[in-house]
């Protein structure tokens, strides 16, 4: 298998080379892709060196898998090229999510819509991963009539300029500032820029890809995400209303059964969720299930997972190694 990584030497794009070694996929030659400026850099991947190519190198290089993390006019001028020679794309940006000829894949969701036709294959947002990871196998069970949550991102989210943004101001020292604000000991209610209806990008893409994802126009989100001065992953409270009631020990069995997600609910205990512990991991995190007393056949709970992987490299590959499982490549 031939395979590129297009946005390499990025913060996500340093993730996918290191999920696609952990998970040993079948790599048998590696094309890290990345701007100009970085071309003829050297990356190391499984104890060998490679060599940085710019894009158009990479399109006529023929690979037969692209992992994308570049940003959405990258990808938006650069995945239907590399489709174009054969290669099929999986795209970490927001470029193609909404595009309704482009599938929106969680693989333990609905993998199984993937064809060979499928040259472009869109990964959705961190914050919609995680969450539709938890609401899925229980609106199968009950009905989601509603889901109201707000987001507490890592800064992870926005790239290397805000951890060091963070690092900076835990120091002391005056440097770039990737956001408007200071975010050492903040909270800012702005993930992305804003929108005509006033929410912003990232609160629109957790109302839209919810509802592809889930294949259900029906059930309505509504959402406000806030950056926090976080390194390990999102956080998420989430409120869910079904159409029909549910048992609380039910719902907690559930998702002990769900493939990848892990249950951490134990008050007695101090046991829930946390970015600390979620770092480095693949799973979901799911804690603080409790009773929505204030409101008929409604659940609160605090989902948990690392947004670098669940949120964007992991489930990329997890996409790349449905399709060779499945010969779709």
């Amino acid at each position: 298998m031939r395979v590129a990584v297009v946005g390499a030497t990025g913060m996500v794009g340093e993730v996918m080379l290191q999920v696609l070694a952990e998970r040993n996929f079948p790599v048998t030659e590696l094309i890290p892709v990345a701007s100009e400026k970085s071309v003829g850099k050297e990356i190391e991947f499984k104890g060998t060196k490679y060599k940085v190519v710019g894009m158009q190198t990479a399109v006529d290089m023929k690979a037969d898998i692209a992992l994308f993390s570049a940003g959405g006019e990258t990808s938006l001028e650069w995945a239907p090229k590399f489709a174009a020679a054969g290669t099929t794309v999986i795209d970490n940006s927001s470029a193609w999510r909404m595009d309704p000829t482009k599938k929106l894949i969680v693989p333990e969701i609905n993998a199984s819509e993937l064809t060979k036709e499928d040259k472009i294959i869109a990964n959705p947002n961190c914050s919609t991963i995680q969450m539709v990871m938890v609401l899925n196998p229980l609106h199968k069970k009950y009905t989601i009539k509603r889901v109201i949550v707000s987001t507490y991102q890592s800064i992870t989210g926005t790239g290397v300029k805000a951890v060091q943004q963070l690092e900076n101001e835990y120091s002391g020292v005056q440097g770039e500032m990737a956001y408007k604000y200071p975010i050492h000991r903040n909270a800012i209610p702005q993930c992305d820029s804003f929108e005509e209806n006033g929410y912003t990008k990232e609160e629109m893409k957790l109302v839209k890809e919810t509802k592809k994802i889930l294949s259900d126009n029906s059930i309505a989100v509504t959402a406000t995400a806030i950056r926090i001065p976080v390194v390990g992953g999102h956080s998420e409270a989430v409120n869910i209303e079904f159409y029909n009631d549910y048992n609380l020990s039910e719902v907690r069995e559930i998702l002990h059964h769900t493939v990848g997600v892990v249950v951490q609910d134990n008050n007695d205990t101090y046991t829930y969720p946390m970015p600390l512990f979620a770092q480095g991991k693949d799973d979901v995190f799911v804690g603080r299930i409790r009773r929505d007393e204030s409101q008929p056949n409604s659940i609160n709970m605090w989902i948990v997972s690392d947004n670098l992987r669940k949120g964007a490299a992991t489930n990329t590959i997890q996409i790349a190694e449905y399709l060779a499982a499945n010969k779709l490549v």
